[in-house]
């Protein structure tokens, strides 16, 4: 790596974070840096212009070609049409009869509903505005605390980034070259540790204070064995079906997840269909939201890339690994506590997809490099970039719900009930967000809470 190389790769990584806040759309800016660097290097005699044509193949190699990108419009189209048809309403109310005898039932349903959508959509967006617009209502006017209403709604809905299907696993996995069955695997239990930690905290908070979370009245919901059949029968059933057909499908190796992304599309329509609710101005709205995020998905692709394959080209790997040295990071554990903190500091200010265009180029070479099988047990490369894509999934749950730019944070604020402040909401997340660091911190510690769905299931060695 020559100086001038080396500072050309240094000046294009400070140069991110600006480009970045400028408002424009990140995958110009990526790309925008890539081209502006690449010719920089080529006055300094370190880029040549041929070289931007290895691009072409790696776009139509890596991304336009991808078989299993595929599988990100179709779980999007799935997500939203189960939230226009009402199916996640219907859900909401099966699950406050099911938990009305429990203290803080009303809330604990929420974290239920969470984590049923997460596994039916693996849309954060659609899951917080939809969790937001009819729990949240219902909440405050049972008398909940509104920092716990707001904290337990908007954690409830960043589910759907970590438990399968999950896009962000999706686009990770395909990073890495990480199959996306294996990473679905082991992102599931650590999913459901997270929710766990939720309902437990909203139980210790129910028996502490149970002013912050009145109980619902014992009359309420149907009064019959009959009322109550058909209540679960329309509303709980479905989803969770939805659920089995798709992850069922995946863990027991009957499909991909393409294929599986497919049969949970499908699934909604009928659900939707069955319960009256699907007509034209649905199913358009459906594919065009599905167009417009697998569009913006696509141009992240494409600029990430770009910016990757210039910064690796004028040396930006030594570059990292040579910082990395000076910080006096010499251990595999220093490099992973070293990341992890990296990735929970962005997550203040970056989406996690541009975290993870960003970190795991960087990053996950280095690590490869060093041996954790005393840690993971046997297995290799597979068990270590299967075990770290999901470390970072779970710390980036952080990144949705950490001020000032929190995704699920942006998505609250504009469709909160009328005289709810957003300083209640930054205070109601904060001990989501140390939940969310003990999930991390477990995750760290226990790897067969990653590691044993995808040895059992035989997906850790396909």
């Amino acid at each position: 790596m020559s100086g001038a190389g080396a500072a050309l790769a240094a000046a294009m990584f400070v140069a991110l974070a600006p480009a970045l806040f400028s408002g424009y759309p990140v995958g110009l800016v990526l790309g925008g840096l890539a081209i502006l660097f690449g010719a920089a290097g080529w006055a300094a005699g370190e880029f040549q212009p041929i070289q931007f044509a290895n691009l072409l193949p790696r776009f139509f190699g890596s991304v336009a070609e991808n078989a299993i990108l595929v599988a990100i419009p179709m779980f999007i189209f799935m997500g939203t049409v189960l939230e226009k048809s009402g199916v996640a309403a219907e859900l909401l109310r099966a699950l406050q009869v099911l938990t009305r005898r429990v203290p803080g039932g009303l809330a604990m349903s929420v974290t239920l509903m969470g984590t049923i959508m997460a596994a039916t959509t693996g849309i954060v967006g659609a899951s917080v505005i939809m969790l937001t617009l009819i729990a949240l209502p219902a909440m405050l006017e049972r008398g909940y605390r509104r920092e716990l209403a707001l904290g337990t709604v908007a954690s409830a809905g960043t589910l759907g980034i970590l438990i399968p299907p999950s896009i962000m696993l999706v686009v990770m996995g395909d990073l890495l070259q990480v199959s996306v069955g294996t990473l679905f695997a082991g992102a599931l239990l650590p999913g459901l540790v997270l929710s766990a930690l939720y309902l437990a905290y909203i139980g210790c908070v129910s028996l502490v204070r149970p002013q912050a979370a009145p109980a619902l009245p014992a009359d309420a919901g149907p009064k019959t064995r009959a009322e109550f059949a058909r209540l679960l029968a329309r509303g709980f059933v479905p989803p969770v079906l939805l659920i089995v057909l798709v992850l069922g499908s995946i863990f027991g190796g009957w499909a991909t997840p393409t294929e599986a992304a497919g049969v949970g599309a499908l699934g909604a329509l009928a659900i939707a269909r069955a319960t009256g609710r699907l007509d034209r101005r649905i199913l358009g709205e459906a594919i065009e939201s599905s167009a417009l995020v697998n569009a913006m998905v696509f141009l992240l692709f494409l600029g990430a890339t770009s910016f990757s394959f210039v910064f690796r080209a004028l040396g930006g790997d030594d570059l990292v690994r040579e910082a990395t040295r000076a910080l006096g990071v010499d251990t595999g554990w220093e490099l992973m506590i070293l990341v992890q903190a990296l990735v929970f500091f962005l997550g203040f200010f970056f989406d996690w997809i541009e975290i993870s265009l960003i970190v795991l180029p960087l990053f996950a070479p280095l690590l490869q490099q060093v041996d954790f099988t005393a840690h993971l047990g046997p297995g290799g490369n597979l068990v270590f970039l299967t075990w770290f894509i999901v470390v970072l999934a779970v710390n980036l749950q952080t990144s949705f719900l950490t001020p000032p730019f929190g995704f699920a944070l942006f998505c609250m604020r504009g469709t909160m009930p009328a005289g709810v402040p957003m300083t209640a909401l930054y205070r109601g997340i904060v001990p989501f967000v140390l939940l969310q660091l003990v999930g991390l911190a477990l995750t760290m510690a226990l790897p067969q809470l990653v590691l044993w769905l995808p040895r059992a299931t035989g997906l850790m060695i396909h």
